[in-house]
């Protein structure tokens, strides 16, 4: 085994040699694993903390690692069988359904088998992660004084700040709240504006964790097409109307999954229309970090716009990081803003301080400008790749729009085409796909596909990755 085994592959060396100890035996020193297996100290201590947690090794402090005693045969399982009387209901008499269907999500957030590509994540793969930058940045924050106290329930003014500064606008750190994610800041946002029962405006297509989470509030999605210029203004006044609705939920900057940018003529309009129908705005700027290098300067938020408390904004710094580090912004003006901390503090007490006190240390360290100066340019050239394969790959998939910032593509399908069994077949010729089906709050228009460009680890992947789609769509289509 050389320097570079992992400790994986050390662990599973370890796993094979238990036998070879009796139960309550001692096993090698740890100098000895080191010498024995060319590794660091710290890849032997964290194989064998993996065989701890699996309760094959017992550790003990000063005096060595040692094979764990067999386990005592386990309790026969009881009878589970009550639960479906309890679980089940009338699913039309519940104002919140007991069930959540969370497909559309974990089809990005499952690791795909070894050895399939990854063209279905939902965030940049490792290599395009701040890793030595969020090690540095968390090793700092346990060092500052009360780090490991409790922060202020809204969050750590300093982060707050940093957070009203990138807002824009006339936004204050005062209505500016830490939330841990994005994901977690859009459930209080719904929560606080509309209550279980009413319908909820959402653009067509559209992230389906959004859709999961207004479904999982009781709440009924109401589709409002985009095109390339972002939502509709005429059918989103139509929308409100026919529904009474008093929340439209968008993504206005390289909105997920078509790319789109809401236009400029638009941004004021779509404020104005939600104003005047006394509804509130869910701004959810996921991506405006993952900026492409040729996008040129961006749009505004939409809160950065709004003087009259319509929008409610949710900004992350997920995306740009690793999804571990779940650090997001909730902002809002008026009465709304107390709602949502009240929410907040009730679900989740506050985000850590030491994640909060390493977000801090993160983006105020030189390193993060260059992190987001390399993620930009490392974005184009795995979009240009991607859209430069398919082209020539495959001409018969339609990409009506390429974005200038995120990390994905949206196709069109040929009319007729299966997505589910387009997805089973790339599943099977090696790459991961996600269907156009989840993003869609009702009966789609057309078949479509998403690709990611980020999750895999290099052009090279996204090469071979487009010619796997070939194989898959040489048989299905």
């Amino acid at each position: 085994m050389n320097q570079r085994s992992s400790v994986s592959e050390l662990a599973e060396e370890l796993r094979r040699d238990l036998d070879r100890y009796s139960p309550g035996g001692k096993l090698p020193s740890s100098r000895a694993l080191v010498e024995r297996f060319h590794v660091s100290p710290v890849t032997v201590s964290r194989a064998l903390a993996q065989l701890a947690a699996e309760g094959l090794v017992v550790t003990r402090p000063g005096a060595g690692a040692f094979r764990a005693r067999p386990r005592t045969a386990a309790e026969p399982a009881g009878d589970t069988s009550w639960q479906e009387v309890a679980l089940s209901a009338d699913g039309a008499a519940d104002l919140v359904p007991r069930t959540v269907d969370a497909s559309g999500v974990t089809i990005c957030l499952a690791a795909p088998a070894p050895g399939v590509l990854e063209f279905n994540g939902g965030y940049p793969h490792p290599c395009l992660q701040p890793e030595r930058a969020m090690a540095a940045a968390l090793a700092r924050a346990g060092r500052r004084p009360g780090a490991w106290g409790r922060p202020p329930l809204e969050g750590l003014p300093e982060l707050r700040e940093w957070f009203a500064r990138d807002i824009g606008g006339a936004v204050t750190a005062a209505e500016v709240l830490i939330a841990a994610g994005g994901q977690s800041a859009l459930a209080t946002a719904l929560r606080a504006v509309a209550p279980p029962g009413v319908q909820v405006l959402v653009e067509s297509p559209t992230y389906p964790g959004m859709l999961a989470l207004a479904r999982s509030a009781g709440l009924r999605p109401v589709p409002v097409p985009v095109d390339r210029d972002g939502v509709r203004p005429d059918l989103l006044a139509d929308a409100f109307r026919a529904t009474g609705a008093r929340v439209f939920v968008c993504q206005p900057l390289f909105q997920n999954p078509t790319g789109a940018v809401l236009a400029p003529d638009r941004r004021a309009e779509v404020l104005r229309i939600a104003r005047a129908a006394g509804a509130f705005v869910i701004e959810d700027d996921y991506v405006r970090r993952l900026v492409h290098a040729d996008a040129g300067p961006l749009p505004r938020t939409l809160a950065a716009d709004d003087q009259d408390g319509v929008v409610v904004h949710v900004g992350s710094l997920t995306k740009a990081t690793s999804p571990s580090f779940r650090v997001a912004a909730l902002a809002a003006r008026g009465p709304v803003l107390e709602r949502l901390r009240a929410i907040q503090v009730v679900d989740s007490f506050f985000v850590p301080r030491p994640l909060q006190e390493a977000a801090l240390e993160l983006v105020g360290s030189p390193a993060w400008p260059r992190h987001l100066r390399a993620l930009s340019a490392e974005l184009k050239t795995r979009r240009d790749t991607m859209t430069t394969e398919l082209a020539r790959r495959l001409p018969e998939l339609a990409l009506p729009h390429i974005p200038s910032g995120g990390y994905h593509l949206w196709l069109r399908l040929p009319d007729g085409t299966e997505e589910t069994a387009l997805t089973a077949a790339a599943l099977r010729a090696g790459v991961a796909l996600t269907p156009g089906r989840p993003y869609f709050s009702a009966e789609p228009p057309a078949p479509h596909l998403r690709l990611s460009f980020a999750a895999v680890a290099g052009t090279g992947e996204i090469t071979e990755g487009v010619r796997r789609l070939r194989t898959a769509c040489d048989e299905v289509l």
